[in-house]
């Protein structure tokens, strides 16, 4: 099942997305919500009759039941108020080149433990524009992951179970201002002031049903579903990163092992993957001087097109957008 959230007389509807139409769930039928909040902490009542539904509707048996192309309305993030948001950092190819390009060896730890951050669960955002400070354009950067959200709350969960925690898949944007993030996180605190501003989800969530025959074996001596789903990011429509979901060390059920370890996590979290190898400028700009002295770096500018698309879960674009105001963070800084 294929999960939106679009704007609707000024509020955010949910709908089904079937065969390039959206259906609104509550149209489909009087018991589903017309909210992914209130769908995530019912998940379990809601999701067998709205499988029915859009059973119905493939079967041809839904032609009463208003449609709209899901091209003529206005997406927003699958999840549009997350409960909280947390990232991970889950594949080991960014990790090893980031590093690298800093020539430090790789850090032993990575393989010991799976690590998240947590980011401003009010700045998600859907497809669209992403407003940017003066500040942000310091070393301005994408990072194409994958995200889960979470379909019902628990405490102390073995990754053997965490699976069945997991709603489904979309795409994730962690947007990045580096010299901002690296500024502070020199201070080992952080990131904030470099990620708060806007982290991009959507455009849909794929239920994990849809998902079976793309399930692969996991990495060697960890647990949980892995899946092989061909991720790309284009800028200006230029091709700057591949990857695949597969290629994640830590599994999502590992991070949600340690993430309710000691703590509640509730229908409605998002946690991303982290960023696959060539996910980012900042890798690939490293990388880039490392091999050619005279590499020059790009970051994203005023009026860039950043296209994020993972196999099943569709395409997430957002234009990168100059906010009208010159206040500077960074020239506040002390001498």
């Amino acid at each position: 099942m294929k999960l939106v959230t679009y704007l609707k007389d000024g509020h955010d509807q949910l709908a089904l997305l079937i065969n390039g139409s959206l259906y609104d769930t509550d149209l489909l039928h009087p018991d589903l919500p017309i909210s992914m909040a209130m769908f995530l902490n019912y998940w379990d009542d809601v999701f067998p009759v709205a499988m029915a539904a859009e059973k119905k509707v493939k079967e041809g048996l839904g032609r009463t039941v208003i449609s709209m192309p899901f091209d003529d309305v206005q997406i927003l993030a699958p999840v549009p108020h997350p409960t909280s948001c947390r990232d991970g950092y889950a594949f080991r190819q960014h990790v090893a080149a980031a590093r690298r390009n800093r020539h430090v060896e790789m850090i032993p730890e990575f393989d010991q433990f799976p690590i998240f951050y947590f980011t401003n669960h009010n700045s998600i955002q859907g497809p669209g524009d992403i407003y940017c400070m003066p500040d942000h354009f310091q070393k301005l950067d994408f990072e194409l992951e994958a995200a889960i959200a979470i379909k019902r709350a628990g405490r102390n969960i073995r990754a053997a179970e965490a699976d069945d925690f997991i709603a489904g898949l979309m795409i994730m944007n962690d947007m990045s201002a580096r010299t901002l993030q690296m500024d502070e996180m020199k201070l080992n605190l952080g990131p904030a002031k470099g990620k708060d501003f806007s982290t991009v989800i959507g455009p849909m969530l794929v239920t994990l049903d849809e998902l079976e025959s793309y399930e692969v074996p996991c990495k060697e001596g960890h647990t949980g579903k892995a899946w092989n789903l061909s991720m790309t990011c284009h800028v200006n429509g230029v091709q700057v990163s591949q990857g695949n979901v597969s290629e994640m060390d830590w599994t999502f059920a590992e991070i949600i092992e340690r993430s309710s370890y000691g703590a509640n996590l509730f229908a409605g979290d998002v946690i991303g993957s982290g960023t696959v190898g060539t996910g980012c400028f900042l890798e690939l700009n490293g990388t880039g001087k490392l091999n050619n002295p005279g590499y020059v770096e790009q970051w994203l500018q005023e009026g860039d097109v950043v296209e994020m698309e993972i196999d099943c879960l569709g395409k997430l674009s957002n234009t990168i957008v100059k906010e009208d105001s010159d206040f500077s963070i960074l020239a506040l800084k002390k001498i």
